[in-house]
């Protein structure tokens, strides 16, 4: 690996010795899965709710997004993401000052002031393509990023009542090795602007621009985009493939998130990012016993 650790605020990442879990918040009204924090209520007192059931079931991370990144959805202004968490972020900073805190965003506005209320990690599903600012900021800070996969394009969006919204005829020359190039791109991004090596990780990007059968393929081969040396984040949780291959809504889609999940880990996976924490905890745990080392 690029470097066996990663320390962050008072948390170490030691890869390879556990999985980590993060869990999702979303501050937006329309999520895919139906998590979305502002349709349920006052939304930093859901946040903190929700914050506190994922740390008391063991989440090691809370990522933080204010721009739903399902197929087909409206962007956001930069206004109106930071109206929706930096609020949240400044409560959870404030209430559970231990917490990691991601931010879920690909806007470098939006990072800079989450990173000033209390965001530890920037977590971008653009891998730096969107807004060359971002890079730079996050060097400024001195904060790790994630860099995400990313070859969607809105005109080709299934959309199917129950199911969702799914990526259709995405097409790649050859699917592992386009990702692993697309994914060291982004890594020059950042070391460019002065990211350090050591505080990259990588996701490759499930669900985005990809069909059902390159999500099965991506997760199965997952250890190729591990070999590139980085740490690899796996984001599977509820998606569209899933819910294809078991005709399934995303509230019913917890024993197939488990099973990627646990198929992640074993090609690698050092970090975990999901919906339902308790369940996918104990996925992890129990995975982590069976092929971890110790």
């Amino acid at each position: 690996m690029k470097s066996s650790s990663l320390r962050v605020g008072k948390f170490t990442f030691n890869w390879g010795s556990r999985t980590y879990v993060m869990g999702i918040l979303n501050v937006t009204p329309d999520s895919f899965s139906g998590d979305g924090i502002i349709s349920k209520g006052e939304v930093v007192q859901t946040a903190l709710t929700q914050a506190d059931e994922f740390i008391a079931s063991g989440a090691d991370l809370l990522d933080v997004g204010g721009e739903s990144t399902r197929p087909g959805s409206a962007a956001v202004s930069v206004d109106d993401e930071m109206e929706r968490v930096i609020p949240v972020i400044h409560a959870l900073h404030a209430t559970f000052p231990d917490a990691l805190i991601s931010i879920d965003t690909y806007k470098s506005q939006v990072a800079e002031e989450a990173i000033k209320a209390g965001a530890h990690i920037v977590n971008d599903v653009w891998g730096l393509r969107a807004d060359p600012e971002l890079a730079r900021v996050a060097a400024r800070y001195k904060v790790p990023v994630i860099l995400m996969h990313n070859s969607s394009d809105p005109a080709s969006v299934d959309v199917r009542e129950k199911l969702g919204n799914a990526y259709i005829g995405s097409e790649y020359q050859n699917l592992i090795e386009d990702v692993k190039k697309e994914l060291l791109e982004s890594v020059a991004l950042a070391k460019n602007d002065g990211v350090e090596e050591s505080q990259i990780v990588l996701d490759p990007g499930i669900g985005f621009g990809k069909t059902r059968e390159h999500n099965l393929e991506l997760i199965n081969r997952l250890d190729a985009i591990r070999s590139l040396g980085y740490p690899i984040l796996l984001g599977p949780s509820r998606k569209s493939f899933i819910g294809f291959t078991l005709d399934v809504p995303p509230d019913q889609r917890v024993e197939g998130t488990a099973a990627a999940v646990s198929v992640g880990i074993t090609r690698g996976a050092d970090i975990i990012r999901v919906h339902d924490v308790k369940e996918m905890v104990r996925v992890a745990k129990m995975t982590d016993a069976l092929v971890r080392n110790g």
